[in-house]
Formats: C-alpha cells, structure tokens, sequence
C-alpha cells in the first residue's frame, strides 16, 4: 500500500489518492511499470458517437450487433452464434491490454476455466472460450434484464424482504463458487445481473481491473468500494473478503448508500478499518433486528467475526428470509407471459396497472399487512368509487353477489371508498394466487364502479 496515493491517474491527472468519488466504485488497474515509473491503466472506455469496430461485423462465428458494456479487459457485446443461432454475450479482450500486460490473456483464459467450472443457476454461463483474429474472447449467457446497480438506481433502496432474498440468492451462487475453490475478488452490484424473472446470476470473475501496490509484490484487488478491511491493509483476498463485499451489496440494496465513503482511497480505507459499521435500523424503516444483526456480521472488521465463505453467509440469510418470496419475483412469475399488466413499487407498496375489455382500466394495490409475523397478511385491493349514501344499498347487495373478495369502506387521503379487496398468508401465497388474485379483484372492482357510477375513473 505504501505510496499508492501518488500514483497518477491518466484520466484526469489526479493522484490515485485524489480520484473522484466514483472511481472507488471502478475496478482500478494500478501497477509498476517496467521502467519503474508508476502507472495506472485505466480500463476500455466507451466514447457516446464513437463508432465499434466490431459492431455490424462478424468475429469467428460471432455476428456482433452491439457494444452492451465495456470493462478493464475488454468489451462485451450482444452476439449470435450463427452455428447454434443462440444469441450471447461476447465479451473481447482488449487488444491493448493483452499487448501491453501479457498476464491479462491468462487472466482472461482463466476467467473462463473459472466461470466454467461453476455450474449454477446463481451464475452466468460460459459456453466457449476461444481465439479469432488475434482477439481471444469468451461467449457467454445473456441476461437481458438490468444489473443489480440499475435496480438500485431506479428504484433506491428495496424492500428488506426483497433484498434479503436477492442476497441469499447471490449468496447460494458464491457458494458455489468457493465450493469449487474460485474467489470472485471483485463482487459489486454492476457485477450481478437480474433475470426478466429477477433471478441474480454472478458475473466476471476474470478480475476485469486491479490495483496493485507499488512494491511489485503484494496487490490489492476488486472495487475499492466493496473491498474488506483486510484487503485494503494488504492482505489476500479470501472467502471471508468475498463475504464482506457481499455484505456491502446487501447494506446497499437495504439503504440505497454505501456503509462507507471516502473521497480519497486513503479515506475509505481509514473509514472502513476503522469507523463502526452504519446502523442500518437508522437509516431506512421496516429493518429488523435479526436482519441489522446479520448485516452486521457480513461487515465485521475481522474475518474471523464473518461467515468464513459464501455457504455459510447463504445459510445466515436463509435463516433470516426463512421461505418467504419477495412481492416482486412473486409479479415476475404471476405475470411473467401477460399483456397489459404493468406495476411498479412505491415504498413496500405497488401499484398494478390491469387493462381491461372495452378500453377500461382498473389500478390495484397490493401491500404488506401491519401484522407480525405468521399473521402478516397481503392485502390486494382496488378503488371502486367514493362511499357516497346514495350508493351504499346497491354496494350491499353487489357485495353479496361478489365470490372472491369483498367489498369494503377504505379510508385514502382523507375520504372513504368502496375497495374490492382480497387477502392472503404473506408467508405462504404463491404466484398463481396473486395471478388468479389480482384478475379478480380487477374485474370484480371495475364491475363495481362502472355499476354504481357509469364511470372508469380508477
């Protein structure tokens, strides 16, 4: 670590001690040159308007049609194998980076056996490894949902359900990685991507960039924001340090921030070896204690005080999510094949949009009951129209007629409301319930409203 801080960084000319915010967040490549003189490689950057010269073009039996990212190793495109017509993600070495730093190409390769030898739902796939045109590259499956950093991004901190069962779900995938004796090195939110059904598959474990320190000998890698106390003091990276980044994951997803900041490497890495680890009931609702306690000792200083490897972290969480589903991946599946269905999450609440026949509409609810527990409940509910006297004989005698659900007096901003409502175990429904659930409710609460008022206002 000594003299890190004054290396410069070719970007902006600022000493690697003094690097923007956001590059804490980058994999960084720091090394000694051959001349002695420190350098800094900075990663394959992406010009907005910049033509690809392998975008429209065919590598080997590649048909590359778009540049989808780019990293310290190379750049990934959506692809077909035109001998399977399978469409993939092919990531390319950069030229630059194989012919300047040789140990990349093994890296590379290695990145591949690694991958490879991890079968799991949990993980990306990598199908093939090889070399065209003097460009090695590695085709692997493509997820065309966001990463868990776009997650993050759009929708700010999750609900503890939800980021409980997506770190258990990470958690079982870099299980299976230090079952098979892999170290990820470098697990970040940009480095998870989420299924259209929003499951989490862990990718690059080819250590796209690193830092290393300047004696040649001793290297720190992964992202300065997730590194553990121990690697960013020099030590090696093992499974405890996999651990704490995925600690750092879940503390993110809970909270929409990072359990710690610095302007500079040389603050982070006083904050994180030595600052206490963030309450995280302080900073977001809905936390309990079980889960505050577990955060706690993902990010333990010492990685003695952590779970020693990815099994153990998985059945940590799984203690703490026990069998529940988080309401998201439950919609993901519920409406996986449907059109006009639409939703998105306000708080621990979402709001389902349902077309119906005749160019109707009906907006519905579903949210977590204020009950502990076994006796928390899911409430899907839908507005039928204001609780007006002149329409409480015909809701009664509506009610009677209704098979699923019932027609209820709901208090919404100050006013009381007719709502078709439905209930369900929060710990046991499943997706087919809520499918079968949220038609239902919608029909039924439209039938309603259009009934008692002729109008289609929710």
């Amino acid at each position: 670590m000594q003299g890190t801080d004054d290396a410069k960084c070719p970007r902006c000319g600022a000493r690697i001690g003094e690097v923007p915010t956001y590059w804490l967040n980058e994999t960084l490549l720091y090394h000694d040159a051959l001349d002695g003189t420190d350098s800094v490689v900075a990663g394959e950057t992406v010009v907005k308007g910049e033509p690809d010269e392998l975008v429209g073009r065919r590598l080997h039996i590649y048909e590359c049609h778009s540049l989808l990212g780019a990293g310290g190793m190379g750049r990934v495109y959506l692809a077909t194998n035109t001998v399977l017509n399978r469409k993939c993600a092919l990531k390319v070495l950069s030229p630059r980076v194989a012919a300047h730093h040789v140990d990349y190409v093994e890296r590379f390769r290695n990145e591949g056996r690694s991958a490879a030898s991890t079968l799991h739902p949990n993980i990306v796939t990598i199908h093939a490894t090889g070399e065209a045109d003097g460009r090695h590259y590695l085709e692997m499956e493509f997820i065309s949902g966001r990463s868990l950093q776009q997650l993050v991004n759009d929708e700010g901190r999750l609900t503890p359900v939800r980021a409980t069962v997506l770190a258990r779900s990470i958690a079982e995938g870099l299980a299976e990685a230090h079952r098979c004796g892999v170290l990820h090195r470098d697990l970040k939110p940009d480095n998870v991507l989420l299924t259209k059904a929003g499951l989490p598959k862990l990718v690059d474990f080819g250590l796209a960039k690193q830092i290393f320190a300047d004696n040649g000998n001793e290297r720190l890698v992964g992202t300065p924001n997730y590194m553990a106390p121990e690697v960013l003091l020099g030590e090696q990276a093992t499974n405890s340090s996999d651990v704490y980044a995925l600690g750092v994951c879940y503390f993110l997803m809970l909270t929409g921030r990072l359990p710690f900041t610095g302007a500079t490497l040389h603050e982070l890495r006083r904050a994180v070896t030595s600052d206490p680890v963030p309450n995280v009931r302080q900073s977001a609702q809905g936390i309990t204690l079980e889960i505050a306690e577990c955060v706690n000792l993902l990010l333990a200083k010492s990685p003695e005080n952590r779970p020693q490897d990815g099994i153990e972290a998985c059945q940590l969480l799984q203690a703490i999510a026990g069998q529940v589903r988080d309401l998201e991946s439950l919609l993901l599946e519920a409406f996986r094949d449907a059109d006009g269905i639409s939703w998105r999450r306000a708080g621990d609440r979402y709001e389902i949009v349902v077309e119906l026949p005749e160019g109707r509409r009906q907006t519905l609810y579903l949210e977590p009951s204020e009950h502990t527990g076994s006796e928390k409940l899911l409430l899907i509910y839908s507005v039928c129209c204001p609780a007006d006297s002149e329409y409480y004989e015909e809701a009664l005698r509506l009610n009677s007629l209704v098979p699923h659900g019932a027609l209820a007096l709901r208090e919404l901003d100050g006013r009381t409301y007719f709502v078709m409502v439905d209930t369900y175990p929060r710990a046991t429904v499943d997706p087919e319930e809520i499918r079968r659930s949220v038609l239902e409710v919608a029909l039924r609460a439209d039938d309603v409203e259009n009934r008692l008022t002729g109008l289609d206002a929710n």
